[in-house]
């Protein structure tokens, strides 16, 4: 933990808040690949650019009612919410990080999963530009802290490996196409951070929420067993909920276990 006070969790927040801003157009855009730097943020009916004092994160919202100011098309409440997430995020990880040195990477971690959480939903896939350079920071991260480089190296071959098998056996089975590559380079991404006990923490509880969401669209008729889930979707929020709540979880669970 970070010796601070509720200052540094306030600070945070706010940087969480600004950073959450920058990560809508990176949901946006990347899948599209287009420029997440120009041109600036702009309306996507109108085609009017977003005013600075338009731009601040979350009040702008919610004092433009969730509207634009020019043609009234509605803001998607998203974007707030994903600004929000963002702020809570990094205020719950300088009260856990372990390290300072760690609280950079790890910060690049949490967002990255963030935006992967929402770009495999919408468009049900998961970009290079964000897991494989994970990898590296992931990597690199592991000289200051834990899980140190030989597991972060075993972790990150373990993790991608493991997602790769069950993709491999299930088409195999099945003949429909089983875990994409996003999903190998994500779990690379994570066990490179996590360990190898992390990232199978994490499938475990992203499997696990994945299945209850697929029975519950069988069950409402909207979906089948050959119906496609965004794995990401609950992969990533399951790794950071390992990052900053492993300890946690991990006791639960063995108090459960006789």
């Amino acid at each position: 933990m970070i010796p601070g006070s509720a200052f540094v969790t306030g600070a945070a927040f706010v940087l969480g808040l600004v950073l959450g801003s920058f990560l809508n157009v990176v949901i946006a855009r990347l899948p599209k690949r287009q420029s997440i730097v120009s041109p600036p943020s702009r309306c996507p009916r109108c085609k009017a650019a977003i005013r600075p004092w338009d731009n601040i994160p979350v009040l702008s919202w919610i004092l433009l009612r969730g509207r634009c100011r020019d043609c009234r098309a509605r803001i998607p409440w998203r974007y707030p919410l994903v600004e929000l997430t963002a702020g809570f995020l990094l205020a719950a990880l300088v009260q856990r990080v372990e390290h300072p040195a760690l609280l950079v990477p790890q910060a690049a971690f949490v967002l990255t999963l963030l935006a992967v959480t929402w770009i495999d939903l919408d468009t049900q896939t998961i970009p290079d530009a964000l897991t494989i350079p994970g990898v590296g920071v992931g990597l690199a991260a592991s000289l200051f802290g834990p899980p140190g480089l030989g597991a972060a190296l075993l972790g990150a071959f373990v993790g991608g490996a493991s997602l790769w098998l069950v993709g491999y056996a299930y088409e195999r089975a099945t003949g429909v196409p089983g875990m994409g590559g996003g999903d190998v380079k994500l779990a690379a991404m994570m066990g490179a951070f996590l360990g190898t006990g992390g990232v199978f923490g994490a499938i475990f509880l992203a499997s696990f929420a994945g299945s209850l969401f697929g029975a519950l669209l069988i069950a409402r008729g909207k979906g089948s067993r050959r119906t496609a889930i965004p794995f990401g979707t609950f992969l990533a929020p399951a790794a950071i909920a390992l990052l900053l709540y492993g300890d946690t979880l991990y006791g639960w669970y063995r108090s459960l276990v006789p």
